[in-house]
């Protein structure tokens, strides 16, 4: 398995997914622009989502990949297949009730989850109303999570990449669909969020069957969880849900101190945090996807060596992609929303806002990808555990520093919270590896970091001196129509990535033919 093509591939995937994404975000800012009903949105959005990383992507995935790449290792495909319907039967089950119970509760959850929404008549009611349409989409969700866990297992990344390109989609065309039929747009969009997840469903089911993979329910699900194998498994999921649930109550804690900011608060950090998210995504969640199954095998089958070699990089690919994106979006920040947003209902103080909470966002974003580089090193050795050490502290961190900082900063110093605990999060992961000896951080990466570093800032002064000609030429170029602003960005874009790509190369950390013969090459080495 090759893993800078499994990179590109998930990468590339979600690239497009992101860029739908922003599509997505441009109609939601032009209809909800950034007020009481767009607050009410985005809670009910977040809720469902909330929920998903404890029960799908972060504490299930971290634990069913590697035991199921280890049973198509040692087992045989039929057996491993076997195992996943079992896990997806007890995982249905369960979540089904719990959607079942949320709905019947669900306006005490929004006024636990926003409490500054009372100040604003109507808002709590509006809210629940809301995220009781879209809390069926975690059922959805996490079944589709579980069904990409299986094709990444198989080395098929291509397929769950593109998932989420449906969401963004069925968002877009609910405006248009069921827009017209509800109360608000707001209501029309959160039909489009459920039944979006129904859709992925279909799509990952059509490529597992191109697979082979027919996952039969079983309902016998007290049987079930008598399982050895069941078992096992939720004995591994547990301190992951636990570490899960310490992000999700830190994300909690956040969205409650954000609400008591002020009217607004909430849609800026939206809007910067989907924007953060694209070379988060693209980069971050590309690497962290495509190590595990790898690293996985290898650590299964002895291959200490060839694991190093995954992690080193893993984290060489993570500083060169995520650096210049880092110091990209702060110099851009502005423009990038402009274009995006400032639309409709989003004027130029949402803008502002939004910016400003960007740079505090983009400041951690290198840390936030090497985090996902250095996690799976834990997960493919069976650890869950130590990693729900390191959210508890990062947890403390944050809390600490949005209470410190909220204040003085408002939404900025809780964004900036976020960056500080990024931090200490890769701090924890590279000092645990390099206790335990899994896997230590070497002068050459070290030197090479420094390198990307210095090109990094050398184009992040090229832009800077770009957009300060540009003002003197046209006293202020984002007053431009749309598609003039258009060019004058994506010329930015080029003489950004053409000046980091030419000074990356001239101090020696960017190879571009190896680059050309990673993405062509065959065969079954892992890097």
């Amino acid at each position: 398995m090759n893993l800078f093509k499994s990179i590109a591939t998930f990468g590339g995937f979600t690239l497009l997914s992101r860029f739908t994404g922003f599509f997505r975000d441009m109609v939601l800012a032009n209809y909800l622009g950034a007020g009481l009903v767009s607050d009410a949105f985005f809670v009910a959005f977040k809720l469902p989502n909330l929920f998903r990383s404890l029960f799908a992507e972060g504490a299930f995935t971290s634990a069913f990949v590697p035991m199921l790449s280890q049973k198509l290792v040692t087992e045989n495909k039929a057996d491993a297949m076997d195992f996943a319907a079992k896990a997806i039967s007890v995982l249905a089950f369960f979540l089904g009730i719990f959607v079942i119970v949320m709905e019947f509760i669900m306006p005490w959850v929004v006024q636990i989850l926003a409490p500054g929404f009372v100040n604003d008549p109507g808002k709590i009611e509006l809210a629940a109303e809301l995220s009781r349409i879209t809390f069926p989409f975690l059922l959805f969700i996490s079944i589709v999570s579980f069904q990409s866990g299986i094709l990444n297992s198989l080395g098929k990344f291509a397929a769950p990449a593109a998932a989420p390109v449906i969401l963004n989609l069925m968002m877009i065309a609910s405006v248009f669909i069921f827009v017209p039929l509800g109360d608000t747009p707001a209501h029309g969009i959160a039909i489009g969020v459920t039944f979006a997840g129904f859709v992925e469903i279909l799509w990952l089911t059509y490529f597992l069957h191109r697979q082979q993979v027919w996952l039969k329910p079983d309902f016998r699900v007290f049987r079930l969880i008598k399982d050895k194998t069941i078992r096992t498994l939720f004995k591994r999921i547990a301190p992951g849900v636990l570490g899960a649930g310490v992000y999700q109550i830190n994300m909690v804690v956040d969205t409650i101190l954000v609400s008591l900011v002020g009217t607004g608060a909430i849609s800026w950090l939206y809007y910067a945090n989907r924007l953060q998210q694209l070379p988060l995504g693209v980069v971050g969640a590309a690497i962290g996807v495509a190590v595990l199954p790898i690293l996985s095998k290898h650590l299964k089958s002895g291959n200490i060596d060839d694991a190093c070699q995954v992690q080193n990089k893993a984290v060489e690919y993570g500083a060169i992609l995520s650096i210049p994106a880092a110091v990209a979006l702060i110099i851009l920040a502005e423009p990038i929303i402009n274009i995006l947003f400032q639309h409709g209902k989003f004027g130029a103080f949402e803008t502002a806002m939004t910016t400003r909470a960007v740079i505090a966002y983009a400041v951690g974003l290198p840390a936030y990808v090497m985090v996902k580089a250095l996690a799976p090193n834990f997960f493919a050795r069976g650890d869950t555990k130590t990693p729900v050490k390191y959210s508890m502290i990062v947890l403390f961190a944050n809390l600490s520093f949005s209470v410190i900082l909220m204040k003085p900063f408002g939404h900025v110093g809780i964004a900036s919270a976020t960056t500080i605990a990024a931090f200490v999060s890769l701090y924890q992961y590279l000092r645990g590896l390099k206790k335990r000896c899994f896997w230590e951080f070497t002068k050459p990466l070290a030197v090479k970091t420094v390198k990307i570093i210095a090109a990094s800032a050398i184009m992040g002064g090229t832009l800077e001196f770009a957009q300060f000609a540009l003002n003197i030429a046209y006293v202020d170029w984002l007053r431009l129509a749309l598609m003039p602003k258009l060019g004058i960005f994506a010329l930015l874009c080029i003489l950004g990535v053409a000046t980091f790509v030419f000074a990356a190369k001239i101090f020696g950390v960017l190879d571009v033919r190896e680059i050309i013969r990673n993405i062509f090459r065959k065969g079954k080495k892992a890097c």
